[in-house]
């Protein structure tokens, strides 16, 4: 309830009480006047008149405290009916608020749930499209573990991994596939390097049956037998490539043999060390997909500084034109300064002409002819001599 009402109502009831309290007060003091003339024994007239005078003032007393009282109950009534307005205006208002602002929050939820609906319905699509990538994916992993299986398709693989990095890389006139070396040998990819180091043959080899056998063992005995069988056929396959690529007089003194799987390579160099180190030893030198393309970057820039070792003489030639075309130029900027020199002369000496006449030019200015003058000189006939007029305005 708001403080104000209560505030009035406290004052109302406050003077409600000092009413009744002086409406007692007031019945008290008759009964008294009225108890003493009942014991006395005398019954005056004015003791009559004093008390017909005191119910009257009595009445009358009564009556504006009923008056009054009215007129309190109707203003409280009127409090009352204002302060409901108020209040009921108050609460529709709050009410009205809240439903504007639960409005608002409904919408906005709306809105919200709207924009959340269509991310899911999106995001929905989107998983159903890697869905569809996925299963095209698997399709095409099983294909792929279809061509490794076979020892053809596997060796068809690392042939076409290994032009797609070697074209990727080096020039065209850099390389040649399916090169013959050694009279009837044939090389996976030839390098046509300068000598030295001269051509590098590079032949792909897959050993993925005694990999796969390493990956299955779970037993360290079927590992150790697995791991030694992978060894023994990598050794092998560098043993073929040093007897077939490595040609005295023909070839470079190394060969590269490419493995076209990150992970066998990754584990010859973490478990097989002793097999990099022999073939080492044997000038071949075993590569990944990324460990050629370093090597074939060293390499190409190698055919550059080659090319430009072969075009030093060209370069040298053209240096030497290039000094004498200075030369010549140096020649033409002297002559060019003399004509400069030259004509900074001669300008210097027209500047000189110039204030002389500049200074004549003053003299003739200063020049007064006075009326004495003027009387000595014989008249001549104005229409038959031209008067010469300086720039002071003076006529001779």
């Amino acid at each position: 309830m708001d403080p104000l009402l209560l505030a009035v109502i406290a004052a109302l009831a406050l003077a409600g009480g000092l009413i009744i309290y002086l409406l007692l007060s007031q019945i008290r003091a008759p009964n008294k006047i009225i108890e003493e003339l009942a014991g006395n024994t005398r019954n005056t007239s004015e003791t009559a008149a004093r008390l017909a005078e005191s119910q009257a003032e009595l009445t009358g007393r009564l009556a504006q405290i009923s008056e009054s009282q009215v007129a309190h109950q109707s203003k409280i009534a009127e409090l009352m009916q204002t302060q409901e307005k108020e209040v009921t205006k108050k609460i529709e208002e709050r009410l009205s608020e809240m439903m504007k602002r639960f409005g608002e929050g409904m919408e906005k939820s709306r809105v919200t749930q709207q924009n959340t609906m269509g991310e899911l319905k999106e995001r929905l699509v989107l998983i159903d499209a890697a869905q569809k990538n996925i299963e095209e994916l698997s399709s095409q992993v099983v294909g792929l573990q279809d061509i490794l299986s076979n020892k053809q398709a596997r060796g068809a693989f690392g042939e076409i991994q290994l032009a797609d990095l070697v074209k990727s890389i080096m020039p065209p006139n850099a390389y040649v596939f399916q090169a013959t070396v050694g009279g009837n040998r044939r090389v996976d990819c030839l390098l046509t390097l300068p000598n030295p180091p001269g051509p590098i043959a590079i032949d792909a080899k897959f050993p993925l049956e005694s990999y796969r056998t390493l990956i299955d063992s779970r037993d360290e005995n079927n590992k150790h037998l697995a791991r030694k069988a992978l060894a023994s056929d990598v050794l092998k396959h560098v043993k073929d490539i040093s007897e077939k690529y490595i040609i005295p007089g023909e070839t470079a003194e190394s060969a590269l043999m490419f493995l076209p799987s990150e992970a066998v390579y990754a584990e010859l160099h973490a478990n097989l060390a002793d097999v990099v180190e022999k073939s080492w030893k044997s000038k071949v030198w075993i590569v990944s997909p990324t460990t050629l393309m370093a090597t074939l970057n060293t390499i190409r820039a190698v055919l550059k500084d080659a090319q430009m070792r072969e075009q030093a003489h060209v370069i040298q030639k053209e240096v030497s034109l290039m000094l004498t075309d200075v030369e010549r130029l140096d020649g033409r900027v002297g002559k060019l300064e003399s004509h400069f020199r030259q004509a900074e002369d001669d300008i210097k000496q027209i500047r000189v002409s110039a204030d002389k006449l500049t200074k004549r030019g003053g003299k003739i200015e200063e020049i007064e002819v006075g009326d004495q003058d003027r009387e000595q000189v014989s008249p001549l006939d104005e229409t038959s001599q031209p008067i010469i007029k300086l720039h002071s305005g003076t006529d001779i």
